[in-house]
């Protein structure tokens, strides 16, 4: 219907509504009796026509979409109405000697509101039951019966999407909700009962509304979900809820970084403002998955200039639109800087141009099986790499710099973990002699990053599976990339000099447990995609070392920060193995790695 026909429609119907009311509440109220006087109630039909099609324009009566009436049109319905019968009243009074037929009025007011606004909300009815029907809709379970779920409920009861969820149901375990009604959706039972909820009432969808969950709360409701064939949906966590408001269209599948995730850490703020806020940071590795999220992060802290160094093009591209983008009010410098760590000119030529006061080392080659076929590439990157940006750091008076690191260089048995180890005891090295203050922070896997399992596991669940695991046995750690890079950050903010950072990684997964969540989460289940195990690749562990009591200082230095036990370094073995990498065979350069790595562990307490 256009809104011309719909115009017309609405003001026809109003005219015959408000012309007749009058002499139906006068009949009403004087059935048997000549007191009216028949002109006074034709000039008070005329006013109250007139009037009410002046407060309907104002009260923008026919401007509104009726489907999705509420309590707010239903109070501009009574406010125009009402000012309408005033009008009109004091219209009869002067017209009719002073006379007015004030019951008369009073039944007509309570006729144009049960007609005007019947004949308004009976669309909404009919809509609801007979347009947009409940049969097209997939029958919803609602997880918590809280603010969150009901704001839900609510929004999808005035929802017409295609496929648009119908609320059947809630599950709580506040007791006192038990059998309660919220909107008309009955709570029938706690989060136990989510299996047995699903099979009484045909559960078809499941949306988990509890914004601020508590660590492992979401995996136990995902588990009793797991039970069932329903699809499985959840609000966005309480800190990702920038509007301020629950929305249907903020609806998320459950990811395994959501099952994995943690009790958020509170950043020490002042302390990161102080040496963030103004200063000049520089980001190596910008593109990739540390780096950019890295410089989200520090974005927030407004630095006077952030440089983005990288050297894929694509990748510095890709981050530099999006914080320009996101951050387009800030009044911050950003520049993309097209670099290779290995470039020693380069790097120098950036560092001396722009002096900046903090660096943020996280252009590494990390793929294992990867670097173990091609070590010279992994020494070239991850080792001289590392030793040109810190000398230019060093040379150049940079306040801080921070490595990334990793938990491989923990007796490494691989190419990747030897270098990353090597590359510490470089920064270390420096530390003992500069005015920079070289730190290195170590965390393990983080979820989502550019090589990882997760993205594997995605695109063979996309091609049909199955999933290639390792081995049953296998476990690993994993941080999710924002924890990761705001624990980076506040280590920063705590290194003195020569420090080696441990971030706490939590409890180990095994990748088969991890595999199969990301299947269920998927829809689908282990029969349809499969589970291949393939062994070992070249240099991989079967369960990644956490840190022992004699390995690490004695306590947090900060939540989920420790600072490990150091040892001294031979500048003069690094420098002699870097002077001659390009000489050494593969296989030669392997041997030096790992002479030089394990040398150090002869000392008895490994550099952590």
């Amino acid at each position: 219907m256009t809104y011309r026909t719909r115009l017309t429609l609405l003001v026809l119907l109003d005219s015959i509504i408000v012309s007749t009311a009058i002499f139906i509440a006068s009949w009403v109220v004087y059935p048997y009796t000549q007191i009216l006087e028949l002109d006074a109630i034709v000039i008070s039909a005329i006013a109250l026509l007139l009037f009410h099609h002046l407060f309907a324009a104002i009260y923008k009566l026919y401007n509104k979409v009726w489907a999705y009436a509420s309590i707010g049109e239903l109070l501009a319905i009574v406010k125009a109405i009402t000012l309408s019968i005033i009008a009109a009243g004091i219209v009869q009074y002067l017209a009719n000697d002073f006379s007015l037929y004030s019951r008369a009025l009073l039944v007509t007011w309570l006729l144009h509101i049960t007609l005007i606004g019947g004949s308004r909300f009976i669309w909404r009815v009919f809509r609801d039951r007979y347009i947009a029907g409940d049969k097209a809709k997939k029958r919803t379970l609602i997880v918590g019966a809280g603010a969150a779920g009901s704001m839900i409920v609510r929004q999808l009861h005035n929802s017409n999407e295609d496929n648009a969820l119908l609320p059947v149901a809630f599950v709580d375990d506040d007791l006192t909700k038990q059998r309660m009604e919220i909107y008309n959706v009955p709570v029938h039972g706690r989060i136990k009962d989510i299996p047995s909820v699903v099979e009484n009432h045909d559960i078809e969808h499941v949306v988990i509304a509890i914004p601020s969950l508590a660590n492992g709360e979401l995996n136990e409701i995902v588990d009793y979900c797991n039970q069932t064939s329903a699809k499985v949906q959840m609000i966005p966590k309480i800190e990702d809820l920038m509007t301020g408001k629950v929305s249907v269209s903020h609806l998320k599948n459950v990811e395994v970084e959501d099952l994995l995730g943690r009790d958020p850490v509170e950043l020490d703020i002042g302390s990161i403002s102080e040496y963030v806020t103004g200063s000049t940071v520089m980001v190596t590795g910008a593109g990739g998955s540390i780096g950019s999220e890295l410089c989200r992060q520090l974005m927030r802290f407004s630095p006077s200039r952030i440089l983005l160094v990288g050297h894929g093009e694509f990748s510095i591209y890709n981050i530099n639109m999006e914080l320009k983008g996101t951050f387009a009010d800030a009044d911050i410098d950003i520049i993309p800087m097209i670099g290779d760590v290995q470039d020693r000119h380069r790097i120098f030529e950036i560092v001396e141009t722009y002096q900046p006061a903090i660096i943020y080392h996280a252009a590494a080659h990390k793929h294992v099986p990867l670097m173990e076929y091609n070590p010279h590439e992994a020494v070239k990157n991850n080792v001289v790499g590392t030793k040109n940006v810190a000398e230019a750091a060093d040379t150049f008076g940079a306040e801080k710099f921070v490595l990334v690191s990793t938990d491989k260089a923990v007796r490494p048995t691989n190419v990747m973990g030897a270098t990353k180890r090597i590359a510490e005891m470089v920064v270390q090295d420096l530390a003992k002699r500069s005015k920079t203050k070289f730190a290195a922070v170590r965390f393990g896997n983080v979820l989502g990053s550019r090589g990882s399992v997760i993205p594997l596991f995605k695109k063979q669940i996309e091609r049909g599976g199955p999933l290639t695991v390792t081995d049953p046995e296998m476990t690993r750690y994993f941080m999710t990339i924002p924890e990761a890079s705001r624990l980076v950050i506040q280590a920063g903010t705590l290194a003195k000099g020569g420090e080696i950072f441990v971030l706490d990684m939590g409890e180990p997964v095994k990748i088969v447990d991890l595999a199969r969540n990301l299947i269920k989460l998927s829809g689908y289940s282990e029969d349809e995609i499969g589970i291949q195990f393939n062994g070992k690749r070249p240099g991989e562990k079967m369960y990644e070392e956490l840190l022992g009591e004699d390995e690490v200082l004695p306590g947090e230095v900060y939540e989920k920060i420790y600072v490990g036990r150091t040892v001294e370094v031979d500048p003069k073995l690094l420098i002699d193995f870097i002077d001659q990498v390009a000489e050494r065979s593969p296989k030669d350069l392997k041997d030096e790695l790992m002479k030089i790595v394990y040398m150090e562990h002869n000392l008895k307490n490994v550099i952590l």
